[in-house]
């Protein structure tokens, strides 16, 4: 624990985007696994030691996707509000596993449920990042047409995060799907400009524009990593960065 506080962090307030997928096994056909969840929380304990504030926000897909249920019949509005309330589960889930851990968190929605979460105050979340809290932001923006990317660039810039950090399974943001495209090569850094250009399909475009207005820097990584996400708060060469600075 000492040795973790004595690191120098780059990175002292950030935004954590995770996919709901993170949390579950395929293998086992489980949306959310406790084994994996309480190593995502180890991972997320490690850097609050080190002094970083850490907000977070999840996605649902591990539970439903309103675009997939869409494709099936279901109205677009109403599988976007069943995605927004598998964030609200996935954040209980993780709330319980980082408070397994010895760290304080708080659950912030965007849907009223008073007797599940706290709505979302900006305020607030930045008094809790000042008590050492780990927030987790649940419900999307709580409007349907938008993605927990975009959720997650929003509350990036009403925190005032100084970086988000979006994890994904492959390690940055590459010319082609590297899955598909033996030849595909990655991109150290990008501008926002070029990731809209070229429709990198890491981040939705909102996403996209909403850090590029506010100044906010993206760095995509490979959350499978086990070491990533320490490195990426450290300052170390991670993935990609996407910045105005290119």
């Amino acid at each position: 624990m000492s040795e973790a506080k004595n690191m120098v962090v780059k990175y002292r307030r950030i935004l954590l985007k995770l996919s709901g997928e993170v949390l579950g096994n395929h293998e086992k056909g489980e949306c959310i696994d406790p084994t994996i969840i309480a190593d995502v929380a180890q991972r997320i304990r490690e850097i609050a030691l080190m002094g970083v504030e850490v907000g977070i926000v999840l996605g649902g897909g591990n539970i439903f996707r309103g675009a997939v249920g869409e494709a099936c019949g279901v109205a677009r509005t109403t599988g976007d509000y069943m995605g927004m309330l598998a964030t609200i589960i996935n954040g209980l889930a993780l709330q319980d596993a980082i408070e397994n851990t010895g760290i304080q968190t708080r659950l912030q929605t965007s849907i009223d449920m008073p007797q599940v979460a706290e709505p979302f105050i900006q305020r607030r979340a930045t008094r809790h990042f000042e008590k050492g809290r780990v927030v987790i932001f649940s419900g999307g923006t709580g409007n349907p047409y938008f993605s927990t990317d975009t959720a997650a660039a929003l509350r990036a810039s009403e925190i005032k995060a100084e970086v988000l950090l979006k994890a994904t399974k492959v390690d940055g943001v590459y010319t082609a799907d590297p899955k598909k495209d033996p030849c595909a090569t990655r991109y150290e850094t990008l501008s926002y400009h070029d990731a809209l250009r070229k429709q990198l399909k890491v981040m939705d475009s909102a996403a996209f524009a909403l850090c590029m207005d506010n100044k906010i820097p993206i760095i995509v990584f490979d959350f499978f990593d086990r070491e990533a996400l320490r490195q990426v708060v450290c300052g170390e060469k991670i993935g990609t960065l996407v910045t105005d600075a290119v």
